[in-house]
């Protein structure tokens, strides 16, 4: 089995467990797969006791493991034949554990009950609509809220530079002292300044792929804020393909610039082309950016395209913005090392990299927005 096909269904047998009621979070899902670097592929035992050791918290959950593992990984070595990854569907009777966007917006790792598992990039791009409904829309309107309060505050930010105001924050002394020149040298009237408010322009392009699927929704509802309270910002979404979402974020109603979303992103949770959609935006939507605008990529830099495609426009972007900042939810684990191609590619191009995988990390962003 080629090294990206064990990965591949490491990932599935790390999504079946958690069918079966084994809680498994991304981070884990990625030190999984890396634990397949240091054990004995040619030795079953090894690997079932290696993975056992990230992925199981408690004894009791011993049996459903070692069940579901020798159900994917069935006997023999895997350096010379293919294991067979059969996606397995829970019993009727077991539902489904809910990532709830209250976890989310702590920042904090999922409960036993709230954690799932990472998707692996694929080149498949999905031609059919994602049904909205599946999304866990409990406590929309409480990060709605937070993320508003976070656009205020950038739409808020004030300059160094300062302009002539009926009624400002300091008063203007050379102008005072100019008018009074008309009266004789008598100050009649006192001149007001305030500093001036940045017109920073944001660009935010948001990866929409099956390995982003637990983030998009949420950073997309953060988009959808920003959309209807900072005015200068142009939003896109990717997975295989690139789309423009501008027009479509900008309702008063969540529920309603989704099911718009909907309705044109025919290809969300597909794979990931990163590259191709990014040289797309650079070809056809490059005149949207200038030294005042800062661009800013959300994905977690799983690319199945060609790095160099990447890379290329990657460095169109940062010629042209005042600064490229890339969000990477899986920044948010400890262990994480951006050693894809995606990242490695796009990294030398990209002014800060940090995470997005809570409302406190974006708030801290803020500050990186104004140029």
């Amino acid at each position: 089995m080629t090294r990206s096909g064990l990965v591949a269904h490491c990932v599935n047998f790390c999504r079946v467990l958690r069918t079966r009621g084994v809680p498994v979070t991304p981070a884990e899902t990625l030190l999984a797969a890396r634990t397949l670097s240091v054990v004995d592929i040619g030795d079953r035992e090894d690997i079932r006791l290696g993975l056992r050791t990230v992925l199981v918290l408690q004894r009791d959950q011993y049996p459903v493991f070692d069940a579901v593992f020798d159900e994917m990984w069935g006997g023999g070595s895997l350096d010379g034949h293919s294991a067979r990854s059969r996606t397995t569907q829970p019993p009727p009777n077991q539902q489904r554990a809910r990532v709830t966007l209250e976890t989310w917006m702590r920042g904090e790792d999922p409960t036993r009950e709230q954690r799932v598992a990472v998707r692996q990039a694929s080149d498949r791009e999905a031609t059919g609509r994602r049904d909205f409904a599946t999304f866990d829309n409990e406590q929309s309107a409480a990060f709605e809220r937070l993320a508003r309060r976070i656009a205020r505050r950038l739409a808020l930010r004030r300059s160094r530079r300062w302009k002539p105001s009926r009624r400002g924050a300091r008063m203007d002394l050379r102008r005072t002292m100019h008018g009074s020149l008309r009266t004789g040298g008598e100050v009649v009237a006192l001149e007001w300044r305030r500093r001036k408010i940045r017109r920073t322009r944001l660009v935010a392009i948001c990866d929409v792929s099956g390995s982003m699927e637990l983030y998009a929704k949420f950073l997309l509802q953060f988009l959808h804020a920003l959309q209807n309270t900072f005015a200068r910002i142009e939003t896109f979404v990717f997975s295989t393909r690139l789309t423009r979402t501008t027009a479509l974020l900008k309702h008063a109603r969540w529920e309603q610039a989704l099911s718009g979303v909907a309705r044109a992103v025919t290809d969300w949770s597909g794979g990931t082309r990163i590259g191709t959609s990014l040289a797309c935006f650079v070809e056809h939507w490059i005149d949207l950016v200038d030294r005042r605008t800062v661009v800013i990529v959300l994905s977690d830099g799983w690319d199945t395209g060609d790095p160099e495609v990447l890379g290329a426009a990657m460095e169109q972007l940062h010629l042209h913005a005042g600064r490229v900042i890339w969000l990477n939810p899986l920044m948010a684990s400890p262990d994480y090392a951006p050693e894809t191609r995606g990242m490695q590619a796009a990294l030398p191009h990209v002014d800060l990299l940090a995470p997005a995988h809570s409302v406190e990390s974006l708030e801290k962003l803020v500050r990186h927005l104004a140029i």
